[in-house]
Parts: structure tokens; sequence; C-alpha cells
């Protein structure tokens, strides 16, 4: 699916990321840049703590805007959601063949994943197990701890 590079979004975790980079860039850049004159003017700079602290967070704001520019030039909006076979934007649920316990999972891109939230990123190993199958396909997800078969219940 796509390159390497895409981006899956929802449009909400998409508003996400413009919210967060317009913050960064109008909000947090100059108040970091006030920060870093303001600790300049103390004096010396070799023992200033305030300046080191001041430029630190200034290389991880221009790292997370330069992050995130990167990913909204290789967003690929989720819209076209098909109930018919498993794909990102999904709701699956699914019953463990083994225990008949089960589950629910949003799969969404990887940047948005939320495991609290039931949100799975599209590149987790249950996600690329089901990736377009269909109600009542048995599939063998493979995880680090050995493989499980999956029943799927309903797509949503």
């Amino acid at each position: 699916m796509g390159n390497k590079n895409t981006v899956y979004l929802t449009q909400q975790g998409l508003e996400d990321l413009k919210k967060e980079l317009d913050n960064l860039i109008n909000v947090r850049r100059p108040e970091n840049i006030i920060a870093i004159k303001e600790a300049r003017s103390l004096g010396d700079l070799s023992e200033n703590a305030e300046y080191d602290a001041a430029r630190n967070e200034q290389a991880q704001i221009e790292a997370r805007i330069q992050q995130l520019e990167k990913m909204l030039e290789n967003v690929s909006i989720i819209t076209e959601v098909s109930n018919e076979k498993v794909g990102i934007g999904n709701t699956v649920a699914i019953k463990y063949v083994d225990d008949d316990e089960e589950d629910e999972y949003k799969i969404v891109g990887s940047q948005e994943a939320d495991p609290f939230e039931s949100k799975i990123s599209n590149e987790s190993p249950i996600a690329q197990a089901l990736f377009d199958h269909k109600v009542g396909d048995i599939v063998t997800v493979e995880s680090p701890n050995g493989s499980y078969d999956v029943e799927i219940i309903e797509i949503k």
C-alpha cells in the first residue's frame, strides 16, 4: 500500500498534525527565541543552564517541525472505507480461536495508533494479517510471541 514514506491518516489525524505544526511555528518557536535572547542576556554562555536548555528546546522544536512537514508532504487521507474487506480505516471485531475471547480494533495509520483507544497501526502484525480478508475468515497472526488464529466477526 503506497510507498514506505506514505503516512496514512484519518481527516481528524490530519487536522491534529496541522494544529500541532501551527502551534510549533506560531507559538513555541517565537517563545523559544525569546527564551534564548533572555538567557543570552544573562551573560557567560559557557555556564548558562537556561541558555543550554533553550537551545536544546529549539533543536527539538525544529526537528519536530521538519518531521511534521515531511509527514504532511507524504500524507494519504483514509477516505474510502469498505465493509467488504479489512483495510485502513475499518473497525474490526475479531474472536481469538484458541480461547473464544473477542476484541475490536480500529486500523489506523501508524501516527494515529493508540492501544489505549484500541487503535492499531496498519503496520502491526494483527492488522497485516487481517488486511483484505472478509467476515468469517480465520487468519493466522504472526507475532513476536508466536502465531495465533483469529476469526473476523464484523467489519465496520
